[in-house]
Protein backbone atom coordinates (compact mmCIF):
# COMPACT_ATOMS: atom_id res chain seq x y z
CA UNK A 1 0.00 0.00 0.00
CA UNK A 2 1.11 3.48 -0.49
CA UNK A 3 3.05 5.31 2.74
CA UNK A 4 2.24 7.88 4.22
CA UNK A 5 4.97 10.87 3.21
CA UNK A 6 3.87 13.22 5.64
CA UNK A 7 3.94 15.97 3.43
CA UNK A 8 1.93 13.57 0.75
CA UNK A 9 3.79 11.43 -2.06
CA UNK A 10 5.24 8.98 -4.53
CA UNK A 11 8.15 8.24 -8.83
CA UNK A 12 7.68 5.54 -11.98
CA UNK A 13 9.93 4.26 -14.08
CA UNK A 14 11.71 7.08 -15.15
CA UNK A 15 10.72 9.45 -12.06
CA UNK A 16 15.04 10.39 -11.82
CA UNK A 17 15.32 13.17 -14.94
CA UNK A 18 14.09 10.90 -17.59
CA UNK A 19 17.20 7.90 -16.80
CA UNK A 20 15.02 5.42 -16.03
CA UNK A 21 16.45 4.65 -13.13
CA UNK A 22 13.94 1.94 -11.91
CA UNK A 23 15.68 -0.25 -14.90
CA UNK A 24 19.22 0.76 -13.48
CA UNK A 25 17.95 -1.17 -9.98
CA UNK A 26 16.02 -3.71 -11.73
CA UNK A 27 19.19 -4.52 -13.75
CA UNK A 28 21.90 -3.61 -11.29
CA UNK A 29 23.66 -1.20 -13.49
CA UNK A 30 26.60 0.12 -10.99
CA UNK A 31 28.89 2.19 -12.24
CA UNK A 32 32.40 2.26 -10.00
CA UNK A 33 33.11 5.79 -8.19
CA UNK A 34 34.38 8.22 -10.85
CA UNK A 35 32.07 6.89 -13.57
CA UNK A 36 29.32 7.02 -12.02
CA UNK A 37 29.31 10.52 -11.13
CA UNK A 38 30.05 11.02 -14.87
CA UNK A 39 26.95 9.49 -15.80
CA UNK A 40 24.98 11.24 -13.47
CA UNK A 41 26.51 14.53 -15.10
CA UNK A 42 26.39 13.48 -18.70
CA UNK A 43 22.32 12.42 -18.15
CA UNK A 44 21.51 16.13 -16.83
CA UNK A 45 23.02 17.56 -19.88
CA UNK A 46 21.02 15.25 -22.15
CA UNK A 47 17.92 15.79 -20.08
CA UNK A 48 16.18 18.74 -20.56
CA UNK A 49 12.90 20.02 -18.79
CA UNK A 50 9.83 17.97 -18.51
CA UNK A 51 6.95 17.61 -16.82
CA UNK A 52 7.73 14.40 -14.30
CA UNK A 53 5.59 11.02 -14.76
CA UNK A 54 5.42 9.36 -11.51
CA UNK A 55 2.33 6.91 -12.06
CA UNK A 56 -0.52 6.03 -9.86
CA UNK A 57 0.09 8.46 -6.56
CA UNK A 58 -2.07 6.29 -4.10
CA UNK A 59 0.08 8.52 -1.15
CA UNK A 60 -0.67 10.15 1.48
CA UNK A 61 0.93 12.40 3.63
CA UNK A 62 3.94 10.50 4.50
CA UNK A 63 6.23 13.05 5.65
CA UNK A 64 5.98 13.15 9.36
CA UNK A 65 7.16 15.37 11.20
CA UNK A 66 5.95 15.01 15.02
CA UNK A 67 4.54 12.87 18.35
CA UNK A 68 5.87 11.03 20.71
CA UNK A 69 4.80 7.01 20.41
CA UNK A 70 1.86 5.43 22.29
CA UNK A 71 1.12 2.27 22.50
CA UNK A 72 -2.39 1.22 21.98
CA UNK A 73 -3.60 1.83 25.86
CA UNK A 74 -2.26 5.55 25.76
CA UNK A 75 0.88 4.87 27.86
CA UNK A 76 4.22 6.53 26.35
CA UNK A 77 6.05 3.47 24.61
CA UNK A 78 9.75 5.13 26.27
CA UNK A 79 8.47 3.91 29.28
CA UNK A 80 5.87 0.89 28.43
CA UNK A 81 6.10 -2.52 26.74
CA UNK A 82 9.60 -2.37 26.23
CA UNK A 83 9.86 -5.95 26.14
CA UNK A 84 7.26 -8.88 24.98
CA UNK A 85 6.83 -12.34 25.40
CA UNK A 86 7.61 -14.41 22.59
CA UNK A 87 5.45 -17.58 22.03
CA UNK A 88 8.33 -19.84 23.94
CA UNK A 89 8.67 -17.48 26.98
CA UNK A 90 11.42 -15.42 25.95
CA UNK A 91 11.56 -12.11 26.37
CA UNK A 92 12.23 -9.90 23.36
CA UNK A 93 12.75 -6.61 22.64
CA UNK A 94 9.15 -5.03 21.32
CA UNK A 95 9.06 -2.64 18.08
CA UNK A 96 8.28 0.33 20.02
CA UNK A 97 11.94 0.26 21.90
CA UNK A 98 13.77 -0.92 18.35
CA UNK A 99 12.52 2.41 16.93
CA UNK A 100 13.38 4.40 20.15
CA UNK A 101 16.68 3.05 19.94
CA UNK A 102 17.15 5.07 16.73
CA UNK A 103 15.69 8.06 17.86
CA UNK A 104 17.79 8.48 20.08
CA UNK A 105 20.90 7.95 17.98
CA UNK A 106 19.64 10.44 15.06
CA UNK A 107 19.04 12.58 18.27
CA UNK A 108 22.43 12.07 19.53
CA UNK A 109 23.76 13.14 15.75
CA UNK A 110 21.96 16.28 16.08
CA UNK A 111 23.61 17.48 19.50
CA UNK A 112 26.99 16.47 18.55
CA UNK A 113 26.58 18.56 15.69
CA UNK A 114 25.24 21.37 17.49
CA UNK A 115 28.40 21.34 19.66
CA UNK A 116 30.32 22.00 16.60
CA UNK A 117 28.37 24.92 15.28
CA UNK A 118 26.28 27.64 16.34
CA UNK A 119 24.49 27.80 13.21
CA UNK A 120 23.57 25.38 10.48
CA UNK A 121 22.64 27.82 8.04
CA UNK A 122 26.57 28.91 7.83
CA UNK A 123 27.99 25.14 7.72
CA UNK A 124 30.89 25.09 4.94
CA UNK A 125 30.15 23.93 1.41
CA UNK A 126 30.59 20.13 0.63
CA UNK A 127 31.32 20.46 -3.34
CA UNK A 128 30.42 17.11 -5.41
CA UNK A 129 32.34 16.10 -7.81
CA UNK A 130 31.15 18.35 -11.25
CA UNK A 131 29.77 21.46 -12.05
CA UNK A 132 27.63 23.64 -9.24
CA UNK A 133 25.07 24.82 -11.79
CA UNK A 134 24.42 21.07 -12.47
CA UNK A 135 23.92 20.76 -8.55
CA UNK A 136 21.54 23.86 -8.67
CA UNK A 137 19.65 22.23 -11.21
CA UNK A 138 19.20 19.18 -9.46
CA UNK A 139 17.73 21.18 -6.50
CA UNK A 140 15.14 22.58 -8.56
CA UNK A 141 14.20 19.53 -10.15
CA UNK A 142 13.18 17.96 -6.90
CA UNK A 143 11.36 21.31 -6.51
CA UNK A 144 9.28 20.67 -9.47
CA UNK A 145 8.54 16.87 -8.40
CA UNK A 146 7.23 18.87 -4.76
CA UNK A 147 5.53 21.28 -6.57
CA UNK A 148 3.92 19.18 -8.44
CA UNK A 149 3.00 16.60 -6.31
CA UNK A 150 2.57 17.82 -2.85
CA UNK A 151 1.47 21.40 -3.74
CA UNK A 152 0.33 22.53 -0.40
CA UNK A 153 3.56 21.42 1.44
CA UNK A 154 5.09 23.21 -1.40
CA UNK A 155 4.34 26.48 -0.60
CA UNK A 156 4.59 25.81 3.01
CA UNK A 157 8.25 25.07 2.32
CA UNK A 158 8.44 28.46 0.61
CA UNK A 159 8.72 29.83 4.12
CA UNK A 160 12.03 27.72 5.23
CA UNK A 161 15.30 29.21 4.69
CA UNK A 162 17.05 28.38 1.11
CA UNK A 163 19.06 25.42 2.71
CA UNK A 164 16.43 24.35 4.46
CA UNK A 165 14.01 24.19 1.74
CA UNK A 166 16.05 22.51 -1.15
CA UNK A 167 16.85 19.56 1.80
CA UNK A 168 13.62 18.77 2.11
CA UNK A 169 12.69 18.85 -1.52
CA UNK A 170 15.82 16.31 -2.00
CA UNK A 171 14.82 13.93 1.03
CA UNK A 172 11.05 14.50 -0.80
CA UNK A 173 11.87 12.90 -3.71
CA UNK A 174 14.04 9.67 -2.98
CA UNK A 175 11.09 8.86 -0.58
CA UNK A 176 8.84 9.06 -3.66
CA UNK A 177 11.40 7.25 -5.69
CA UNK A 178 11.52 4.21 -2.73
CA UNK A 179 7.81 4.19 -2.73
CA UNK A 180 7.22 4.06 -6.03
CA UNK A 181 9.35 0.60 -6.21
CA UNK A 182 6.65 -1.45 -4.28
CA UNK A 183 3.65 0.21 -4.92
CA UNK A 184 3.83 1.90 -8.60
CA UNK A 185 3.57 1.09 -12.04
CA UNK A 186 6.51 -0.83 -12.14
CA UNK A 187 6.10 -2.84 -8.84
CA UNK A 188 5.31 -6.14 -10.40
CA UNK A 189 9.15 -6.05 -11.61
CA UNK A 190 10.50 -5.19 -8.56
CA UNK A 191 12.44 -7.78 -6.32
CA UNK A 192 14.26 -8.50 -2.89
CA UNK A 193 17.49 -8.45 -5.05
CA UNK A 194 16.43 -4.87 -6.46
CA UNK A 195 15.81 -3.63 -2.93
CA UNK A 196 19.28 -4.38 -2.18
CA UNK A 197 21.00 -2.68 -4.93
CA UNK A 198 18.60 0.54 -4.19
CA UNK A 199 19.86 0.15 -0.47
CA UNK A 200 23.22 0.11 -2.29
CA UNK A 201 22.55 3.27 -4.18
CA UNK A 202 21.86 4.61 -0.89
CA UNK A 203 25.14 3.76 0.49
CA UNK A 204 26.64 5.21 -2.62
CA UNK A 205 24.53 8.60 -2.03
CA UNK A 206 25.86 9.07 1.93
CA UNK A 207 29.44 8.64 0.66
CA UNK A 208 29.15 10.63 -2.07
CA UNK A 209 29.03 8.90 -4.89
CA UNK A 210 25.65 9.47 -6.39
CA UNK A 211 24.44 7.63 -9.52
CA UNK A 212 21.90 10.77 -10.98
CA UNK A 213 20.78 14.26 -10.42
CA UNK A 214 18.36 13.61 -7.58
CA UNK A 215 20.65 11.36 -5.80
CA UNK A 216 23.49 14.13 -6.11
CA UNK A 217 20.60 16.71 -4.38
CA UNK A 218 20.14 13.98 -1.39
CA UNK A 219 24.13 13.32 -1.48
CA UNK A 220 24.72 17.02 -0.92
CA UNK A 221 21.91 17.71 1.63
CA UNK A 222 23.14 15.09 4.00
CA UNK A 223 26.71 16.16 3.66
CA UNK A 224 25.29 19.56 4.78
CA UNK A 225 22.84 18.42 7.68
CA UNK A 226 23.17 16.05 10.25
CA UNK A 227 20.73 13.30 8.96
CA UNK A 228 21.52 9.68 9.94
CA UNK A 229 21.75 6.82 7.35
CA UNK A 230 19.41 4.61 9.37
CA UNK A 231 15.98 5.60 8.93
CA UNK A 232 16.72 5.67 5.47
CA UNK A 233 17.68 2.32 5.49
CA UNK A 234 14.94 1.71 7.50
CA UNK A 235 12.15 2.80 4.35
CA UNK A 236 13.88 0.65 2.29
CA UNK A 237 13.05 -2.31 4.56
CA UNK A 238 9.60 -0.98 4.88
CA UNK A 239 9.24 -1.74 1.21
CA UNK A 240 10.90 -5.58 1.52
CA UNK A 241 8.61 -6.15 4.34
CA UNK A 242 5.64 -5.00 1.51
CA UNK A 243 6.88 -7.78 -1.04
CA UNK A 244 6.20 -11.09 1.35
CA UNK A 245 4.14 -9.53 4.22
CA UNK A 246 0.38 -9.33 3.72
CA UNK A 247 -0.73 -9.92 7.16
CA UNK A 248 -0.22 -8.37 11.04
CA UNK A 249 -0.82 -10.15 13.74
CA UNK A 250 -1.09 -7.70 16.12
CA UNK A 251 -0.46 -3.89 16.60
CA UNK A 252 3.04 -4.49 17.80
CA UNK A 253 4.19 -5.89 14.38
CA UNK A 254 1.59 -3.70 12.94
CA UNK A 255 3.96 -0.55 14.62
CA UNK A 256 7.23 -1.23 13.42
CA UNK A 257 5.92 -1.41 9.72
CA UNK A 258 4.59 1.78 10.44
CA UNK A 259 7.82 3.19 11.27
CA UNK A 260 9.95 1.60 8.34
CA UNK A 261 7.18 3.22 6.42
CA UNK A 262 6.29 6.90 7.21
CA UNK A 263 7.35 7.06 10.83
CA UNK A 264 11.31 7.39 9.08
CA UNK A 265 10.34 10.16 7.34
CA UNK A 266 10.06 12.41 10.33
CA UNK A 267 13.47 11.04 11.53
CA UNK A 268 15.00 12.09 8.61
CA UNK A 269 13.07 15.99 8.34
CA UNK A 270 13.58 17.00 12.06
CA UNK A 271 17.43 17.42 11.54
CA UNK A 272 16.69 19.77 8.09
CA UNK A 273 13.52 21.39 9.83
CA UNK A 274 15.28 22.42 12.60
CA UNK A 275 14.17 22.64 16.54
CA UNK A 276 13.45 26.44 17.92
CA UNK A 277 16.34 28.14 19.75
CA UNK A 278 13.95 28.99 22.49
CA UNK A 279 12.25 25.42 22.53
CA UNK A 280 13.31 23.80 26.17
CA UNK A 281 11.82 20.49 24.87
CA UNK A 282 14.91 17.60 24.75
CA UNK A 283 16.04 16.91 21.24
CA UNK A 284 14.37 13.32 22.04
CA UNK A 285 11.17 14.57 22.64
CA UNK A 286 10.99 16.23 19.09
CA UNK A 287 12.20 13.25 17.58
CA UNK A 288 9.33 11.20 19.19
CA UNK A 289 6.70 13.82 18.49
CA UNK A 290 7.90 13.45 14.73
CA UNK A 291 7.67 9.93 14.72
CA UNK A 292 4.20 9.74 16.28
CA UNK A 293 3.33 11.44 12.80
CA UNK A 294 4.70 9.07 11.09
CA UNK A 295 2.92 6.42 12.57
CA UNK A 296 -0.82 8.38 12.79
CA UNK A 297 -0.07 9.72 9.19
CA UNK A 298 0.15 6.00 7.99
CA UNK A 299 -2.74 4.44 10.33
CA UNK A 300 -4.90 6.82 8.55
CA UNK A 301 -4.03 5.46 5.63
CA UNK A 302 -4.57 2.08 6.39
CA UNK A 303 -7.57 2.92 7.83
CA UNK A 304 -8.84 4.44 4.47
CA UNK A 305 -7.25 1.79 2.19
CA UNK A 306 -8.74 -1.19 3.39
CA UNK A 307 -11.18 -1.50 0.56
CA UNK A 308 -8.48 -1.39 -1.69
CA UNK A 309 -5.88 -2.64 0.20
CA UNK A 310 -8.60 -6.05 0.50
CA UNK A 311 -8.66 -5.95 -3.38
CA UNK A 312 -4.93 -6.60 -3.40
CA UNK A 313 -5.35 -9.67 -1.10
CA UNK A 314 -3.83 -7.57 2.17
CA UNK A 315 -4.92 -6.28 4.97
CA UNK A 316 -2.90 -3.83 7.49
CA UNK A 317 -5.22 -4.67 10.63
CA UNK A 318 -3.89 -5.85 14.07
CA UNK A 319 -5.64 -9.55 13.35
CA UNK A 320 -5.32 -10.32 17.08
CA UNK A 321 -7.56 -7.10 17.65
CA UNK A 322 -9.96 -8.24 14.65
CA UNK A 323 -10.47 -11.53 16.27
CA UNK A 324 -11.39 -9.80 19.55
CA UNK A 325 -14.46 -7.51 17.45
CA UNK A 326 -15.72 -11.36 16.22
CA UNK A 327 -14.31 -10.24 12.81
CA UNK A 328 -11.93 -11.82 10.57
CA UNK A 329 -10.35 -11.33 7.16
CA UNK A 330 -13.36 -13.15 5.43
CA UNK A 331 -15.15 -9.92 6.57
CA UNK A 332 -12.79 -7.75 5.24
CA UNK A 333 -13.16 -9.16 1.38
CA UNK A 334 -16.54 -9.36 1.68
CA UNK A 335 -16.59 -5.29 2.79
CA UNK A 336 -19.48 -5.20 4.77
CA UNK A 337 -20.18 -2.90 7.55
CA UNK A 338 -21.62 -4.17 10.47
CA UNK A 339 -21.67 -3.04 13.63
CA UNK A 340 -18.88 -4.88 15.02
CA UNK A 341 -16.76 -3.31 12.45
CA UNK A 342 -17.94 0.35 13.32
CA UNK A 343 -16.69 -0.49 17.27
CA UNK A 344 -13.65 -1.68 15.65
CA UNK A 345 -13.06 1.19 13.41
CA UNK A 346 -13.70 3.36 16.37
CA UNK A 347 -11.18 2.06 18.70
CA UNK A 348 -8.90 2.12 15.27
CA UNK A 349 -9.43 5.74 14.59
CA UNK A 350 -9.42 6.59 18.38
CA UNK A 351 -5.75 5.34 19.01
CA UNK A 352 -4.44 6.75 15.52
CA UNK A 353 -6.21 10.52 16.82
CA UNK A 354 -3.90 10.10 19.80
CA UNK A 355 -0.85 9.77 18.11
CA UNK A 356 -2.15 12.95 16.09
CA UNK A 357 -2.52 14.38 19.39
CA UNK A 358 0.87 13.81 20.38
CA UNK A 359 2.90 14.99 16.95
CA UNK A 360 0.93 18.10 17.35
CA UNK A 361 2.26 18.95 20.72
CA UNK A 362 5.24 18.69 19.17
CA UNK A 363 5.19 20.50 16.49
CA UNK A 364 5.51 24.04 18.00
CA UNK A 365 9.10 22.89 19.14
CA UNK A 366 10.21 22.98 15.41
CA UNK A 367 11.63 26.29 14.17
CA UNK A 368 9.42 28.86 13.39
CA UNK A 369 9.62 29.02 9.56
CA UNK A 370 9.26 24.62 9.67
CA UNK A 371 5.53 24.85 11.68
CA UNK A 372 3.39 26.12 9.00
CA UNK A 373 4.13 23.29 6.34
CA UNK A 374 4.02 20.11 9.14
CA UNK A 375 1.03 21.89 10.88
CA UNK A 376 -1.00 22.17 7.90
CA UNK A 377 -0.40 18.66 7.05
CA UNK A 378 -1.17 17.50 10.30
CA UNK A 379 -4.87 19.25 10.59
CA UNK A 380 -5.42 18.08 6.86
CA UNK A 381 -4.28 14.16 7.17
CA UNK A 382 -5.84 13.92 10.67
CA UNK A 383 -9.69 15.27 9.04
CA UNK A 384 -9.68 12.00 6.79
CA UNK A 385 -10.33 10.31 10.70
CA UNK A 386 -13.65 12.42 10.36
CA UNK A 387 -14.78 11.89 6.60
CA UNK A 388 -14.07 8.00 7.24
CA UNK A 389 -16.67 8.49 10.25
CA UNK A 390 -18.62 10.43 8.41
CA UNK A 391 -19.03 7.93 5.50
CA UNK A 392 -20.56 5.86 8.56
CA UNK A 393 -17.54 3.47 8.33
CA UNK A 394 -17.78 2.36 4.76
CA UNK A 395 -13.69 2.20 4.23
CA UNK A 396 -14.71 -0.75 1.48
CA UNK A 397 -16.16 0.90 -1.34
CA UNK A 398 -16.38 5.02 -0.24
CA UNK A 399 -12.43 6.45 -0.10
CA UNK A 400 -12.72 9.30 2.59
CA UNK A 401 -10.94 12.29 1.23
CA UNK A 402 -11.08 16.19 2.48
CA UNK A 403 -12.97 18.30 0.03
CA UNK A 404 -11.21 21.54 -1.60
CA UNK A 405 -13.20 24.00 0.62
CA UNK A 406 -12.36 22.24 3.46
CA UNK A 407 -8.43 22.24 2.94
CA UNK A 408 -8.74 26.01 1.97
CA UNK A 409 -10.31 27.00 5.58
CA UNK A 410 -7.64 24.42 7.28
CA UNK A 411 -4.77 26.40 5.73
CA UNK A 412 -5.17 30.21 7.66
CA UNK A 413 -6.13 28.17 10.65
CA UNK A 414 -2.58 25.72 10.79
CA UNK A 415 -0.35 29.53 9.59
CA UNK A 416 -1.98 30.98 12.85
CA UNK A 417 -1.38 28.07 14.87
CA UNK A 418 2.28 27.82 13.72
CA UNK A 419 2.44 31.76 15.07
CA UNK A 420 2.57 30.20 18.35
CA UNK A 421 6.59 29.97 20.24
CA UNK A 422 7.29 26.83 21.90
CA UNK A 423 6.06 26.49 25.72
CA UNK A 424 6.76 22.91 26.09
CA UNK A 425 9.26 22.16 28.83
CA UNK A 426 11.11 18.73 28.04
CA UNK A 427 8.73 16.57 30.83
CA UNK A 428 5.64 18.04 29.88
CA UNK A 429 6.43 16.79 26.17
CA UNK A 430 7.81 13.51 27.37
CA UNK A 431 4.72 13.44 29.76
CA UNK A 432 1.42 13.87 27.26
Amino acid sequence: MSVALLWVVSPNSEVSNGTGFLDSVREGNRVPGRDRNSTWKERIKKGGRQRWNFGSLNAGLRYSDLGGSRTGNGSSFAVQSSLVASPAGEMAVSSEKKVYDVVLKQAALVKRQLRSTDDLEVKPDIVLPGNLGLLSEAYDRCGEVCAEYAKTFYLGTLLMTPDRRRAIWAIYVWCRRTDELVDGPNASHITPQALDRWEARLEDIFSGRPFDMLDAALSDTVSRFPVDIQPFRDMVEGMRMDLWKSRYLNFDELYLYCYYVAGTVGLMSVPIMGIAPESKATTESVYNAALALGIANQLTNILRDVGEDARRGRIYLPQDELAQAGLSGEDIFAGRVTDKWRIFMKKQIQRARKFFDQAEKGVAELSSASRWPVLASLLLYRKILDEIEANDYNNFTRRAYVSKPKKLLTLPIAYARSLVPPKLTSSSLAKT
